[in-house]
């Protein structure tokens, strides 16, 4: 404070003994500071001023007049005001300088150096176009301090026509501003300019130094230009700088890049010294063609090496590890980054909340939670959308939902964490609030968005929703993403709208498995098993080759339309013609195959013989089979083997019952009233939605909430009189379908 103190008081004390008609000339000249056009952008690089004693009287001169003492002082106002990132006050003190009456061009260029380098630290624009024009009509554009400094300035603030344009205009051999150019070009993803640039300085006869090379050669590795990167590397060798790790760290870039990953590995082998940038990279080579063995091999040796190890290091290996399903090693890495005191950033973060996403560890998610909440990160975007999934995939949707409200909802992102959170555990309601929030809020979904809600239309029976995605999805050009039309072909097939579904299949220009599954499993719902077969066929012409749910959607398909030779056969060749191997639910189809067809000798033999473990699912299928087909023998001991299991669905005990009651078994009706009795169950009633309009109504069995619930039994009850008289089904026919489809 008091050296400003100081400063200030000579600068009023030289103001006061300048003589009046030098006073008027204190403001600066307006025409000595034009602005230029400009353009570029670069990191500003901390840099030492040139010394001030050059352009003031040497220390040993005995006699100094007052104006030269002025002249010292305003020198160092400058430079000091500069560093201290004053630069109001030291433009006015190097406006002061210009009209002293000893100035000269050469006076400036030190204060010219140090304004130049506080523009660039305040991203001033304004005021560095200003210096820019002084110094062109100082004539000091060629000068070799003021040049690197000038195009540093505009790299900085974003203009790199204008520095390419000074760079390109000066007649300097200096190749520090070149390799700010070419770095800045690199670091903007500009590499082919780069390349250009280089090119073009080695054409002026500017030799390259060894900061040159790592940014070329990495331009080098983007553009996958393998001559002229091999190039280069002749001419590092022919240049005598020599190899050092910084270039030999840009070549094992290169070759990664340009996926030569043993050439990488010899190079990197063959180092004398190695960094944390050389094992990263080499790492990160292997990791990015999914080669995981190799990178963790070599981050074995690493750590055996005693090597430094940065964040990068520990978040590259720990996700790998969340991509080979290695979960506990992922966290253990994580663990061991804080245990070790190093800085867990939001890329570790959301690498351990990802874990915790799929491994359902909700205690390791909420301690992560709380580190993230200590940093001060749960307001970025990637921290905050992994803690919402996070939350939501551990089934604790109500935390996830105060989560997004409180931390709020910057972009689509965040509305799809919580919509498709929502939407995967089926609620269907929430789901749509928030969608329609997301609308109001001004946010246009994006594919993501679409193919989280579309199931859901098909899953609440709201195609009315589904049709008006389905508009939205033509209008904003969604041709390009395959996932939201295949869940506009699974959306009409999962409502009945089949026709509909074949049109867009028609429509698509591309399809795959995905595609075919959904329209195999719509038609085979619907009974028409022969065209399910034909698609199925195509498909297989086509070399798309099927997965087991595509085998499970035609198994389906035979099995709803009685195609039971067919269904064998694509069964019996899953291995040998599909390479799927069977699965539980392959060999539930078979059983409700030939259940349905009466076979039940076969569907028994099938549960024996496989080799998993019979679902309760199967069990209840096989004993719905029996009630149709009136066979207690096979029903019965089905039904022995479901109630050993005791599972918690009541719906498995309502269809036992319901068999034994047709059998007019009341005794073993009886045991399994009193068996649901005593594990608590009961069974839900049933669920249906009527569309009227744009509207749906919900009705429970029994159910007279509705408001015009009178009109509607009676409408009911008028139905049924006109199917009995019309003799469509007898009583107990209707009482045994009503069963089965229960």
């Amino acid at each position: 404070m008091y050296s400003l103190h100081l400063q200030s008081r000579r600068l009023y004390l030289l103001h006061k003994h300048i003589p009046d008609n030098w006073k008027k000339l204190l403001t600066p000249p307006q025409s000595n500071l034009q602005t230029c056009p400009s353009h570029a952008m670069l990191d500003s690089e901390e840099a030492t001023d040139p010394p001030v004693k050059s352009l003031i009287m040497p220390s040993h001169s005995l006699t100094r007049t007052p104006l030269e003492s002025s002249i010292d002082s305003l020198l160092l106002s400058i430079k000091n005001h500069s560093y201290q990132n004053q630069l109001s006050e030291a433009f006015k003190a190097f406006s002061i300088l210009q009209h002293h009456p000893s100035f000269s061009s050469f006076c400036a260029l030190n204060p010219l150096f140090s304004l130049l380098v506080c523009c660039t630290k305040l991203d001033s624009l304004s005021q560095g176009k200003q210096l820019h024009a002084l110094i062109l009509s100082l004539g000091f554009e060629n000068d070799p301090l003021l040049i690197p400094k000038l195009v540093n300035f505009y790299l900085v603030v974003g203009h790199l026509s204008a520095a390419h344009a000074i760079v390109e205009n000066s007649n300097s051999i200096n190749v520090l501003p070149w390799n700010f150019l070419i770095s800045a070009y690199v670091r903007h993803g500009i590499c082919r300019e780069a390349l250009l640039t280089y090119k073009q300085m080695v054409k002026r006869g500017v030799k390259p130094d060894s900061f040159t090379y790592p940014s070329v050669l990495k331009a080098c590795g983007d553009e996958v230009d393998l001559d002229f990167g091999r190039e280069v590397l002749r001419s590092v060798s022919s240049s005598g700088l020599g190899w050092n790790v910084f270039v030999q760290n840009a070549v094992i870039g290169m070759y990664v890049k340009w996926g030569l990953l043993g050439e990488a590995q010899s190079l990197f082998e063959s180092m004398p010294e190695r960094d944390v940038v050389s094992w990263n990279t080499i790492i990160s080579g292997y990791a990015s063609k999914g080669q995981w063995d190799e990178a963790f091999k070599l981050f074995e040796r690493m750590q055996e090496s005693g090597a430094e190890m940065n964040s990068v290091t520990w978040n590259t290996i720990a996700g790998g590890n969340v991509q080979t399903g290695n979960y506990a090693e992922a966290l253990k890495l994580i663990s061991h980054m804080t245990a070790t005191g190093g800085f867990l950033d939001s890329v570790a973060m959301v690498i351990g909340l990802t874990v915790s996403a799929r491994t359902g560890s909700i205690k390791n998610g909420k301690e992560i939670h709380g580190l993230a909440v200590r940093r001060g990160c749960v307001g970025e975007e990637s921290v905050k959308n992994a803690l919402i999934t996070m939350y939501c995939q551990c089934k604790h949707l109500s935390q996830a939902f105060v989560l997004f409200c409180l931390v709020g909802a910057q972009n689509v992102v965040t509305w799809n964490c919580m919509i498709s959170g929502y939407a995967n555990l089926d609620w269907s309601e929430e789901a749509s609030f928030v969608f329609r929030e997301m609308i109001s809020s001004g946010f246009l979904p994006n594919y993501v968005t679409i193919a989280s809600i579309l199931p859901l239309c098909a899953r609440i029976a709201n195609l009315q929703h589904g049709k008006e995605l389905h508009c939205y999805i033509t209008k904003h050009n969604f041709e390009e993403y395959l996932l939201i039309w295949n869940a506009l072909v699974d959306m009409y097939s999962k409502s009945g709208r089949i026709f509909e579904a074949q049109r867009v299949f028609d429509s698509m220009a591309e399809r795959d498995k995905v595609t075919y599954t959904s329209l195999i499993a719509g038609y085979g719902v619907q009974g028409k098993g022969q065209i399910a077969l034909k698609l199925f066929n195509e498909m297989i012409k086509l070399r798309i080759k099927p997965d087991h749910i595509t085998i499970v959607a035609v198994l389906s398909a035979c099995s709803h339309s009685g195609l039971v030779t067919c269904g064998r056969m694509i069964f019996e060749k899953m291995v040998s013609l599909y390479e799927v191997k069977p699965r539980l639910e392959h060999y539930a189809c078979m059983v409700d195959l030939y259940g349905r067809a009466g076979l039940l000798k076969k569907a028994e033999e099938i549960l024996l013989r496989m080799p998993f473990q019979p679902s309760p699912a199967m069990w209840a299928t096989l004993i719905g089979a029996c009630q149709i087909h009136r066979n207690m023998e096979i029903g019965a001991w089905a039904a022995q083997k479901l109630l050993e299991i005791r599972p918690q669905n009541p719906g498995y005990y309502v269809l036992i019952a319901n068999m034994y009651a047709a059998a007019g078994h009341w005794s073993k009706l009886a045991e399994v009233r009193i068996c649901m009795r005593d594990l608590g169950l009961r069974k839900d009633p049933g669920c249906t939605w009527v569309g009227v309009g744009n509207e749906y109504h919900p009705f429970l069995v029994g159910d007279s909430t509705n408001a015009r619930a009178v009109e509607v039994y009676l409408l009911l009850e008028e139905l049924g009189k006109h199917m009995s008289d019309d003799d469509y089904l007898s009583t107990e026919d209707l009482t045994l379908e009503a069963q089965t489809v229960g």
